[in-house]
């Protein structure tokens, strides 16, 4: 695969990700019958889930 290819499809499932994402946080807004804020605390372990998932993908090819 191409350089561009791969960012373009690199992109596409960021914002498919991203979307999933946020039809999840408002469900669980609606079920719980408040806003769809995140606390820092969702925020911090968010963070440090997609940190780590980002290392993984980088090491892919490192074996």
């Amino acid at each position: 695969m191409n350089k561009s290819r791969t960012i373009i499809f690199g992109a596409l499932i960021g914002a498919v990700t991203g979307l999933v994402a946020a039809v999840l946080l408002t469900r669980r807004a609606e079920k719980n019958e408040s806003t769809t804020a995140i606390t820092s605390g969702e925020g911090l372990k968010l963070g440090v889930l997609i940190f780590g998932l980002l290392r993984t993908i980088a090491s892919l090819d490192d074996d």
